[in-house]
């Protein structure tokens, strides 16, 4: 808004609202004055008018019919661009893109900043303020619709908590909040919401809730099945056509649905004026075929003078010659065998000459590449070509590329069931769905499934998925007739130079979900640009995914082929030295990140040697970005290697890449592979690796608040480290079990063991470890009431990490000073301290430290009284769960209840207690007495 009196910014809004619509004189004396104008109000419009034209582009501010209209790109008024972004998020909710929905609303209320038309006087601007507020609420109540009906209902408890707290009368927030809470699986709160809006809407208004609440409280109570997912558009099936020379279309055909669209649309566009060409790519059993026959039935009435086919068998070894394939299409379009030429080139001219001014579909099947299918495409407008390939066509000029995947689960499993039979597979659901997912959701797979399983009336679908558990035995199951998977993929595997063979089958071997150009790189041993020629070789031919740039991915069965090869073409020495060249070159990364990430940390001293340098980061953010990128690369590696003759530096792997059992995404797979490692490292009788193992596991069960067996993993650390005189894991297991004794009540023994870790440390010229262990005492001091000791400790910690440039650990110090400056009182700084922590987790990647300081902000505001910011901060702790496991969620709705029943929500906060007791109990937690106090009242009542 440009400077100018009150009245000047009123006329300008007023003008901008009408969206260049001339507004009269007294329209806009109204407007800005409403019933009371002042003498000279026409003199004054015409005034402030001139004004504007000075601010204005020139020529925006026109005169006309005795009034002014602002004439302006509709994009440079925020209010016009939210309004477009949130028609153009209708359109995609009716059309079924609910992401898409979703982020164009996101991206309507992003151009709201703080109050609509702030400051702005007038009748006309109060008006429209109002309007656009309760537009605005419309607005989050449909963003909030899509949160709930694409899954995300756990995220938007907390923004609905808040919404009910500001607006406690609108029925559909609250509506919204209960269905979230359900979804979440916390019914009871669920319930207590619809309690306390009924009793507030007598209180304040008299009347009972609306009938759409009190269904919802209905569903609740009898736990409908139907509210535990968002409802889905059904798509109306595709009709299939049989037209003369394309094969006959699979009468099960299934799913596709999009791509039906999508290539249908591109052949009717064909019509009269284009000459439409679609290539259709993808591994070999994904489908393409089968596609493509069933859009061509499709679009047989938009091509009636003829449809063609033919199989160019470009996977195998005699690929069809395009001069013959020419003379069919000839001699099918009704040439003389007398009249085809001879050469290749003439015969493409005159079946170009052919077909011209006639709607021919071309349907060319499993082309080589696209050398073979260019004499064979129509020159003509009108007709349109159908291409399948395993190879994508990037050089096939003016073509759409369509790059086939698998089938979705639905898709799969609908697959499945028409051909097996909706009866065995009903009564077999779970089983069905383990065989769908053992095909990797390949249609050719799944469809060799079921076709074997209809053939033996006498095996249950559990016996088909017992067999296909076998991942060995796998791809031998997976054939039927003449049917085979393992048969589509020897095609392609055939076809690749020896170099491109080995690198497809080496790098199968590793358990990732994908790989790293970098990581390719280092398992191969040959340089980055070589690697990338060979791989992006590999994805020419649909052996191998790109799944993003960089990045390169097999299909489930794809790997079982690549592993098979090995096996068979490879020496087992061969094998094991490329998994071992993968193992160094993580390990050695890893230990990089936590260097940059811990400077002065003597951790990376101790781990074992690697052969790879690892990869250079320019900074930390660099660094942080691999880490959670390669997350379950590097675990999927470490579990791998544990089975090998590599488990020390796969223990050590886990080790150095502690931080991703912080981050909430990667805890479970972090914990599967150190129990992996640990158990692998019993077997092997190695007291070294199996007491860095339990080191591992211990900073786990820490994590999610299993303190005794924490306790018991970092004794038996103590012990095997000893035995196997191995100084580095003592340190950590003083400093846990420090934490574990603290957290289980026992303060002599945590002040014992913490004051050895810090001794530890100290020895080891370990300063960051120092700094643990001092922000670890200063909890326990916090603990026993010792509160300026405490603040002391901390502080002193948080030097330590300052004076080694620990941005990371330093957000744990802030953690432990907001939490003694809470208990001193000393709230605002407090809330400093946690919120520079909570910045500091985000940076990280900590979402279950952000999740606990959310809690600890909670407290905080609880404590000074903002009953609503308490339970906002409180939602979003349990939405993205906590360091400590279910004890702390337990704290969490403690403290949300008190904010609750400080907000008048009663019903809403004993559900929360109710629930926190619950746990508090089943653990014998301290806090259960707590919670009765708080409980009491309330059931007196």
């Amino acid at each position: 808004m440009p400077s100018g009196s009150p009245q000047q910014r009123a006329l300008l809004a007023a003008l901008l609202m009408r969206d260049g619509r001339t507004a009269t004189a007294s329209e806009l004396i109204d407007a800005i004055w409403g019933e009371d104008p002042p003498s000279q109000a026409l003199a004054a419009v015409r005034t402030y008018a001139s004004r504007l034209r000075k601010i204005l582009t020139a020529n925006a501010l026109v005169s006309e019919s005795g009034g002014y209209a602002i004439r302006i790109r509709r994009d440079s008024v925020d209010l016009f661009v939210a309004q477009e972004l949130a028609l153009e998020a209708e359109k995609a909710r009716a059309a079924g893109d609910r992401n898409q929905a979703r982020t164009l609303i996101d991206r309507s209320l992003g151009l709201w900043d703080g109050e609509a038309l702030a400051n702005v006087p007038g009748p006309y601007a109060e008006n429209q303020r109002t309007r656009l507020d309760e537009w605005r609420l419309q607005l989050l109540e449909t963003r909030l619709e899509l949160d709930l009906e694409t899954g995300c209902h756990a995220e938007a408890v907390s923004e609905l908590t808040a919404l009910t707290a500001a607006h406690p009368l609108r029925e559909r927030l609250r509506e919204l909040l209960m269905l979230a809470l359900y979804r979440s699986g916390r019914q009871a709160e669920a319930l207590a919401v619809y309690a306390d809006t009924r009793r507030l809407l007598a209180e304040e208004l008299g009347v009972d809730p609306r009938a759409e609440l009190s269904q919802l409280q209905q569903r609740i109570l009898r736990a409908d099945e139907e509210l535990d997912r968002p409802s889905e558009d059904q798509a109306p099936g595709p009709q299939i056509a049989r037209p003369a020379q394309l094969p006959a279309t699979v009468p099960d055909f299934t799913g596709r649905a999009s791509f039906v669209r999508e290539l249908g649309a591109r052949l009717a566009g064909s019509d009269g004026s284009v000459m439409a060409v679609s290539a259709l790519a993808g591994i070999g059993g994904v489908g393409k075929t089968t596609l493509a026959v069933h859009v061509a039935h499709e679009a047989r009435p938009h091509f009636p003078d003829g449809q063609l086919y033919i199989d160019l068998q470009g996977a195998g070894s005699r690929a069809a010659e395009p001069a013959a394939v020419l003379g069919s299409f000839l001699r099918a379009l009704g040439v003389q065998d007398t009249s085809i030429p001879d050469s290749p080139e003439e015969r493409a001219a005159l079946y170009r000459s052919t077909i011209a001014g006639r709607r021919i579909l071309i349907l060319l099947d499993n082309a080589r590449d696209a050398a073979q299918i260019r004499p064979l495409l129509p020159g003509a407008s009108g007709c349109a070509a159908l291409i399948t390939s395993r190879v994508r066509m990037v050089d096939l000029a003016g073509a759409h590329l369509v790059d086939l995947d698998v089938m979705s689960p639905d898709e799969a499993l609908q697959l499945f069931t028409r051909i097996v039979g909706e009866e065995r597979v009903t009564s077999e659901r779970k089983a069905a769905l383990d065989v769908v997912a053992a095909c990797g959701f390949l249609p050719l797979a799944i469809r060799i499934a079921a076709s074997r399983l209809a053939a033996r009336r006498t095996w249950t679908v559990s016996v088909l998925a017992a067999k296909l558990a076998d991942e060995r035995r796998r791809l031998d199951e997976l054939q039927a007739g003449d049917l085979a998977v393992k048969a589509t993929f020897e095609l392609g595997y055939g076809q690749l130079e020896p170099d491109q063979a080995r690198a497809f089958r080496l790098l199968g071997l590793a358990d990732g979900p994908d790989v790293s150009l970098a990581a390719a790189a280092a398992a191969l041993a040959l340089p980055v640009q070589e690697t990338e020629d060979l791989l992006e070789a590999l994805v020419d031919t649909s052996l191998l995914e790109s799944a993003a740039p960089g990045r390169y991915r097999y299909h489930d069965l794809v790997r079982l082929y690549a592993r098979s090869c090995a096996e068979r073409d490879e020496s087992p020495e061969a094998n094991e030295t490329a998994l071992s060249r993968l193992l160094d070159f993580y390990l050695a990364t890893v230990t990089r990140v936590y260097t940059i990430e811990r400077p002065g940390d003597r951790l990376p001293d101790h781990l074992e040697a690697t052969e790879h340098e690892g990869l250079p980061f320019d900074g930390r953010q660099e660094a942080l970005d691999w880490l959670y990128t390669e997350a379950h690369c590097l675990l999927a590696c470490a579990q791998q290697a544990a089975a090998g003759g590599r488990l020390r530096r796969a223990v050590d792997l886990l080790w150095a890449a502690k931080d991703l059992a912080e981050s909430g995404a990667n805890s479970k797979q972090y914990e599967s592979a150190a129990l992996v490692t640990r158990d692998a490292a019993r077997t092997a009788g190695d007291a070294r690796a199996q007491g860095r193992a339990h080191t591992t596991l211990t900073h786990v069960c820490l994590i999610a608040g299993r303190y005794e067996e924490a306790d018991e993993h970092a004794r038996q650390a103590d012990l095997l480290a000893t035995r196997a005189q191995d100084p580095t894991p003592v340190f950590w297991s003083h400093n846990d079990r420090g934490i574990i004794a603290l957290s289980m009540g026992r303060h002599a023994e945590a002040d014992r063991f913490l004051q050895q870790a810090i001794e530890e440390a100290r020895a080891d010229d370990n300063g960051p470890g120092e700094a643990s262990a001092l922000c670890n005492l200063s909890r326990l001091y916090l603990s026993m009431g010792r509160t300026e000791q405490s603040i002391d400790l901390v502080q002193r910690g948080m030097d330590i990490y300052d004076r080694n440039g620990l941005t990371m650990r330093l957000a744990n110090a802030r953690y432990a000073l907001g939490i003694a400056l809470t208990q001193a009182g000393r709230l605002t700084e407090a809330l400093d301290q946690l919120v520079g922590a909570l910045n500091g987790f985000e940076t990280n990647r900590q979402r279950l430290w952000e999740g606990t300081t959310l809690y600890r902000i909670a407290q905080a505001h609880l404590a000074a009284r903002r009953p609503a910011r308490a339970a906002q901060h409180a939602e979003q702790a349990l939405a993205i769960g906590c360091i400590g496991g279910d004890h702390t969620r337990a704290n969490v709705l403690i403290t949300l209840g008190r904010a609750l029943a400080a907000l008048g929500q009663a019903d809403r906060a004993r559900a929360c207690w109710r629930e926190a007791l619950a746990v508090h109990e089943a653990s014998g937690a301290a806090e259960a007495a707590e919670v009765r106090g708080l409980l009491a009242p309330l059931n007196a009542a």
